[in-house]
């Protein structure tokens, strides 16, 4: 079924990680954690994503999947390469290409209106809930890799595996909640380590 859903994620492990990166996310977090808790940041992205798209719906529904949603897919791929990054599963920042960082693809479907779009709000949250029982065993197990890099430069292909499903699952359930696509996403770790094509598209 996993394999079927119409959102793909993959991601190229690099050969070795770069034992800087793991203080420069630390630097990160640290940074985020005195900008505003990092709770209220994720807090802010869940209620963010289908309010947004709400708002392009009520603007132009029949557009939205050509117009809003691009829009959309490229904020939600950029969140996607971020969350990549910091999960450990590749060095690349993602600045100002986060297809170079990971591949984030989307098969739009369906055709939104804006109280459905708003309603994903809610539609969401058994997933959410999931997916953030699944983000405190990735930070605890994130500890145990970047411990693994700083001494030689990578970590064990289970760990790698759990991640990349963590953050895959993250990633389907953003194109659900931002109504890109109709199908709800699976509850399913898909942890398919498969590297992205070389010219990935966003």
């Amino acid at each position: 079924m996993s394999d079927a859903y119409p959102v793909r994620f993959e991601v190229t492990r690099p050969e070795r990680f770069e034992r800087p990166h793991v203080f420069l996310r630390l630097l990160i977090l640290i940074v985020i954690s005195l900008v505003a808790a990092f709770a209220w940041v994720v807090g802010l992205i869940y209620l963010a994503v289908p309010v947004a798209a709400a708002a392009f719906v009520s603007r132009d529904k029949d557009r939205f999947q050509s117009e809003g949603g691009v829009q959309i897919r490229r904020v939600l791929h950029w969140i996607v390469a971020f969350d990549s990054y910091m999960s450990l599963l590749t060095d690349k920042i993602p600045m100002e290409d986060p297809p170079a960082a990971v591949r984030f693809e989307v098969t739009p479907a369906g055709s939104p209106t804006t109280g459905s779009a708003l309603m994903r709000l809610v539609t969401s949250i058994p997933s959410a809930l999931l997916l953030a029982v699944l983000g405190i065993a990735a930070t605890i197990t994130g500890i145990v890799a970047a411990v693994f890099i700083l001494v030689r430069e990578d970590y064990p292909d289970g760990l790698y595996a759990f991640h990349t499903g963590v953050v895959r699952w993250g990633a389907r359930l953003l194109a659900y909640h931002g109504s890109l696509v109709n199908e709800y996403p699976p509850f399913d770790l898909d942890t398919s380590t498969r590297s992205p094509d070389p010219n990935p598209m966003a």
